[in-house]
């Protein structure tokens, strides 16, 4: 784990990704709307997800063989914008307070998770704190591998 600020993330998230090479990628922070219950669909509405959303297309970039999962978003983010720019789950579509564990959670059933079976919302949704208003995302494909 690195913390880096959230302003500063898409400047570093393509060394990170090539020195650590990982398979899944948290981006996370805080974030937060400025005018709360209006303009949704507004990026200057938001406190960082602009950072968030530039840090996932530059992980996109970085993976070409489309393999990393990618989780992206805190806080009332801007949920649409944050999968429009490649992750498979982000946070938040009902625009709530998310849980600081929700993100672990849903990194821990991608890890955890044969390879062989894909995890979508709906398998991880009752782990979360508010469910699918808290997180949301088209999922992805397990990263545990059996040995035999």
């Amino acid at each position: 784990m690195k913390y880096v600020p959230e302003e500063k993330q898409e400047l570093y998230i393509s060394h990170l990704l090539s020195k650590y090479k990982p398979d899944i990628l948290v981006i996370t922070g805080h974030d937060g709307m400025i005018r709360k219950g209006k303009c949704f669909n507004d990026l200057y509405n938001y406190i960082n997800s602009k950072y968030f959303i530039n840090t996932v297309r530059r992980a996109r970039e970085w993976d070409t063989r489309k393999e990393l999962v990618i989780f992206a978003g805190a806080c009332q983010s801007y949920y649409e914008a944050l999968m429009s720019a490649g992750a498979n789950f982000a946070s938040s579509p009902a625009r709530v307070l998310i849980d600081f564990a929700d993100p672990l959670i849903v990194a821990e059933k991608i890890a955890t998770t044969d390879s062989n079976y894909y995890v979508s919302i709906n398998d991880i949704a009752n782990d979360l704190r508010d469910g699918k208003d808290g997180i949301g995302g088209v999922g992805a494909k397990g990263k545990s591998i059996k040995l035999q």
